[in-house]
């Protein structure tokens, strides 16, 4: 899968968390996907603390 397909996929899940159970729901849904993009970074021998760092920092660039 790519990219944006998964973003698409994560987008409607928020929606459809914050339409059906308001905004105590969406934060809910986005923390929990937040911790499973980490995890599977993790998992997937991915970043790592510093690596995330330093992704954002250059993002601000």
């Amino acid at each position: 899968m790519d990219a944006p397909f998964v973003g698409m996929i994560a987008g409607m899940a928020l929606a459809f968390a914050g339409y059906f159970g308001g905004f105590g729901a969406f934060l809910l849904v986005a923390a929990l996907g937040g911790a499973g993009w980490a995890a599977g970074r993790w998992a997937g021998g991915g970043a790592g603390a510093r690596e995330l760092r330093e992704m954002f920092e250059r993002s601000r660039r």
